[in-house]
C-alpha cells in the first residue's frame, strides 16, 4: 500500500490538482484525506425534502479545510469540512481554491 501526498499551492484549484495527479500515478482506487486552507470554495448538500436534488453553496473568505474522499474507477470524489470566522459548512466539493496557504492531500492506494 503506497500512499503520495499532493500539494496544491496558492491560486491552484484543489480538486482538479488531485485529480491530475490521481491520473498521472495511474490511482483507479484509493483513500483520501486533506488538510489546508482555501480562500474560495463551492461545496453542495442534499435537499431534505429529495435527496437527488443538491443545494450548491459558494463561499469566499479564507478558511480552513479538513476532508476525506475516495478515487473509485479514477474519478476523485471529495468532501469537506470548511470554517471560516463567521461560518462553518461541510458538503460534497465541487471547487476549492488555495489562497495564502496550501492544501495537502494524502492519496493511499488500494486494492479494487
Amino acid at each position: 500500500m503506497s500512499t503520495y501526498v499532493v500539494q496544491v499551492n496558492k491560486d491552484e484549484e484543489v480538486l482538479q490538482a488531485v485529480q491530475e495527479q490521481a491520473d498521472r500515478l495511474g490511482l483507479t482506487s484509493a483513500v483520501i484525506t486533506l488538510i489546508g486552507a482555501v480562500n474560495e470554495a463551492e461545496v453542495s448538500v442534499m435537499a431534505k425534502e429529495d435527496e437527488s436534488v443538491d443545494y450548491i453553496r459558494r463561499y469566499t473568505q479564507p478558511m480552513e479545510l479538513s476532508g476525506t474522499g475516495e478515487v473509485v474507477e479514477g474519478k476523485v470524489h471529495l468532501h469537506v469540512t470548511l470554517a471560516g470566522e463567521d461560518i462553518t459548512a461541510a458538503g460534497h466539493l465541487h471547487r476549492a481554491v488555495v489562497g495564502g496557504f496550501f492544501v495537502r492531500a494524502y492519496l493511499t492506494a488500494v486494492g479494487a
